[in-house]
């Protein structure tokens, strides 16, 4: 019977073999828990960052946290209470530096500054001198005032202004060529002889103009007038200036007589004649409008 031995040779060589192939198990084993390990301590080390940055941003929340309130504490814009908010006032008219005055029985208009005072009827009458500066200046007697506008007598202090005004007279009892003649004329001439009266067109109305001046020691007075013939009727202008004190006074300058004359021939400018019976026929279409109303509104 044959036995087969091994050598020790193989015997070695086996077991040599068998505990290599044991060993590198062994190591693989070794190397994947070191493996194993290394990633855990990777991960621990991951994790401790992760925590160190958590803890890092902790301790600054609470500055951004306490920024916060600071703005938010910055005072709201409160609404005004509506009773503190101004009102707005309604605005006042204030009336007109330029008034109108027309006559319906004369249908004489004209236009005059607000602070210059008029007088109608009677009262201009006594605001009028009967003769003497101003005074009417028609060739006939017969004629009456209409109106008559003051200066404030404060309209030039320190000088010698006393009075200027524009008047408006009326005469029904002359001629259309008795209207062209005054009852004086200015006589300043060289010869002492009066001045033929001046032919001129204010607006669409011809007139004749004359000058009349008076003086003495301790007043003086100019006069200028203008007549027109309307409606067979003569139409007198008249735009005086008084004064007085100048040279008699101290601290007094003589006033700027052209400029007082400028405002005059302003409101002489402004001068409208209508026809009578135009002016009378609005008048009538005036009150029996004003009727009418007054009946609609009784019968309401």
């Amino acid at each position: 019977m044959a036995n087969f031995q091994q050598s020790p040779g193989k015997q070695t060589s086996n077991y040599s073999s068998t505990m290599l192939s044991s060993w590198s198990r062994q190591q693989k084993i070794a190397m994947i828990a070191g493996f194993v390990i290394l990633g855990l301590l990777i991960g621990i080390s991951a994790c401790s960052k992760q925590t160190s940055k958590t803890a890092l941003v902790g301790i600054s929340s609470p500055t951004t946290q306490a920024s916060t309130p600071t703005s938010a504490s910055a005072p709201a814009a409160t609404p005004t209470p509506a009773s503190t908010v101004a009102k707005k006032k309604a605005a006042k008219k204030h009336p007109a530096a330029i008034v109108t005055y027309s006559d319906a029985n004369s249908g004489v208009s004209f236009r005059y500054p607000r602070k210059y005072e008029l007088a109608t009827g009677e009262d201009a009458l006594t605001e009028t001198n009967a003769s003497g500066p101003g005074a009417m200046n028609f060739a006939q007697a017969g004629g009456e005032v209409i109106a008559n506008v003051s200066f404030p007598e404060t309209s030039y202090p320190g000088t010698d202004f006393t009075n200027a005004f524009f008047k408006v007279n009326m005469n029904r009892s002359v001629s259309e060529a008795q209207c062209s003649e005054f009852a004086f004329v200015d006589a300043r001439n060289p010869d002492g002889e009066p001045v033929d009266a001046e032919k001129i067109r204010q607006g669409s109305i011809y007139m004749e103009k004359t000058s009349d001046f008076a003086a003495d020691a301790m007043k003086q007075s100019e006069s200028q007038y203008y007549h027109s013939y309307q409606n067979g009727a003569c139409y007198e202008f008249v735009l005086g200036l008084d004064t007085a004190g100048f040279g008699t006074r101290e601290n007094i300058r003589a006033v700027d007589r052209d400029e007082v004359f400028a405002k005059l021939e302003k409101i002489l400018e402004t001068v409208k004649i209508a026809s009578v019976e135009t002016v009378t026929k609005q008048v009538a279409v005036k009150e029996t409008d004003t009727k009418s109303l007054e009946s609609e509104q009784a019968a309401k």
